[in-house]
C-alpha cells in the first residue's frame, strides 16, 4: 500500500523542517509527502525549498496567494497518487508516530476510514474553549448523521485515495473539516477511530484557529447535511 501524506503549511518555520523529519521516519508504508505552502511570510519558503533540494522526492507546491488550509488541501489532493491519503499538520501539535497506529487499525479492521481520535487517546494544553467546541461541534456531527464519534475535528483522517481524489472541496478555511466528515458519510464510507496523542499551542505559539471559526463548522454540517 502507498500513502500519500498532505502536509499544508502556513507561517511554521520552527516547526516544518522538524516535521518532515519525524514523517519521513515512518516506517512500515510506501510514503510520498505532498506539502503545500499557502502563501507563507515567516521564512518557511526557504526552509521548504532547502527540504525540496535535501529530499527530491518530496512534493512542495508554493501557492502565490493565501486562501486557507481548506483550498490548501484541495490543492495537495489533486497531486496525491497513493491508496490511501492523510493530513498531517505542520505545528507538530499531531505526533507523525501515531500514524502507524492508524494504518494498522485499517488492516485490523474492515472500514473505509480511519480518524486518530485525541479524545480517546491523550491531549495535553488544549484550552477550555477548544475542548467544549470540539466536543460540541462532534456532538452535532454525531446527531445530523447518527453515528457515535469522538473527535470529528481531528486532523488525522486516513481516507482512501480515490475518495479524495474525486472530491470537490468547497470549504477555503477551517470548516474543510466537517465538511469532509459530512461528505465521507453521505458517501456512506465507515469510520473507525483509534486513540492518538494531542499536545495543543496556543495564539501566541502560531495557534491558527480561533472561536469564530466554530460558527462555520456548524454552518457547514448543516450545509452538507441537507442542501449539498
Amino acid at each position: 500500500m502507498k500513502l500519500s501524506v498532505v502536509i499544508p503549511v502556513f507561517n511554521e518555520k520552527t516547526t516544518v523542517e522538524k516535521l518532515v523529519e519525524m514523517v519521513r521516519a515512518v516506517d512500515g508504508v510506501e510514503k510520498e509527502i505532498i506539502i503545500v505552502d499557502d502563501a507563507s511570510t515567516d521564512g518557511s519558503v526557504a526552509i521548504l525549498e532547502s527540504l525540496q533540494t535535501k529530499y527530491p522526492d518530496i512534493k512542495v507546491i508554493f501557492k502565490k496567494v493565501n486562501k486557507g488550509k481548506g483550498d490548501t488541501l484541495k490543492v495537495g489532493f489533486q497531486h496525491t497518487t497513493g491508496d490511501y491519503v492523510i493530513i498531517q499538520d505542520a505545528d507538530l501539535e499531531y505526533d507523525p508516530k501515531d500514524i502507524s497506529k492508524l494504518l494498522r487499525a485499517l488492516a485490523e479492521e474492515k472500514v473505509d476510514v480511519i480518524y486518530g481520535s485525541r479524545f480517546s487517546g491523550s491531549y495535553e494544553e488544549m484550552s477550555t474553549l477548544h475542548y467544549f467546541g470540539n466536543k460540541f461541534l462532534t456532538m452535532v456531527t454525531n446527531m445530523l448523521f447518527g453515528v457515535m464519534l469522538t473527535d470529528m475535528e481531528t486532523c488525522y483522517k486516513l481516507m482512501p485515495g480515490d475518495f479524495v481524489r474525486k472530491l470537490t472541496v468547497e470549504s477555503s478555511r477551517f470548516e474543510f473539516e466537517p465538511e469532509i466528515t459530512a461528505k465521507i458519510l453521505k458517501a456512506g464510507l465507515k469510520i473507525k477511530e483509534v486513540p492518538i496523542t494531542y499536545k495543543g499551542r496556543d495564539s501566541g505559539e502560531g495557534k491558527k484557529m480561533s472561536w469564530r471559526d466554530g460558527f462555520g463548522a456548524i454552518y457547514s454540517l448543516i450545509k452538507f447535511r441537507f442542501f449539498s
